[in-house]
Order: structure tokens, then C-alpha cells, then sequence
């Protein structure tokens, strides 16, 4: 059995859910990535995806200075072990249609996976994984 442990990324950003939106979309440019996980102290609260912040934030008129992580932070967010099997895992993402799945392990954030780390390390000839693998171009 091939482990979530084995793909996961521990290179996370984590952000509270006071922080706005221009801040986190900050965060995201400098560190290459599309998501930070909102935490309260040391709880998952949620994730907030670029794509957020476009379409539950600025398209909706927010003002991405004043507006709140938590006012469009996806809750009830699907959460694995770094022990569970990767291929459940890939499974999780398809039932419940998402791309990135917090590793949290015994109540503490450990980790991300995400349907391209998955994709790099599983099936490294997709063109998925061509794109996963590839360095940033923003």
C-alpha cells in the first residue's frame, strides 16, 4: 500500500480566518501556490483556493481589503491521515470533487495533498502530472 505520507507536501501556508483576502492572494503569489489552510490556533478550519477568491470574493463585490478569509473559507473540509492509502485518498477527492485534502495527524496539520502530487507520483506520464510537476508561471 502506497501511504498519503509518501506524496504529501509539508511546505503548507497556513493563514487565520481574520486575514483578508489581499493578504492570502499575497501569499499565495509569493509562495507559488493556489490555496492556504485557514486554521484557528491549531485547528483546520478550512481552505481557501485562489479560485476563491475570485468567485465567492471579488465576484461577488466583496472588497478584498476588508474582507475576511472565514467569510469564504470552505468548511467542512474532507481531511486524511498521512497514513491512510493514496489511492483512497484520490478516491476522497473524486467523491466529493475536490483537488486538495489536508493531512492531519493526531489533531495537527501535517501536511497537503492534492490531486497533482498524486498524479506526478502515480501516473507520471498524464499530462496532469506534466503540468503538477512543472515550476509556476505566474
Amino acid at each position: 500500500m502506497t501511504t498519503v505520507g509518501e506524496f504529501m507536501t509539508t511546505r503548507l501556508v497556513t493563514m487565520d480566518g481574520n486575514d483578508t483576502l489581499i493578504s492570502a492572494a499575497q501569499e499565495m503569489r509569493d509562495s507559488a501556490i493556489g490555496d492556504v489552510v485557514v486554521t484557528d490556533g491549531d485547528s483546520v478550519v478550512g481552505i481557501v483556493t485562489d479560485r476563491d477568491i475570485t468567485v465567492r470574493g471579488v465576484a461577488e463585490n466583496m472588497d478584498p481589503g476588508s474582507t475576511r478569509l472565514n467569510q469564504i473559507t470552505t468548511r467542512d473540509v474532507i481531511t486524511v491521515s498521512q497514513y491512510d492509502d493514496a489511492v483512497a485518498a484520490a478516491d476522497l477527492m473524486r467523491t466529493y470533487a475536490v483537488r486538495r485534502l489536508p493531512v492531519i495527524d493526531d489533531g495537527r496539520l501535517v501536511g497537503l495533498i492534492s490531486m497533482g502530487d498524486l498524479a506526478v507520483e502515480r501516473e507520471p506520464q498524464s499530462v496532469l502530472a506534466d503540468i503538477s510537476a512543472d515550476d509556476p508561471n505566474n
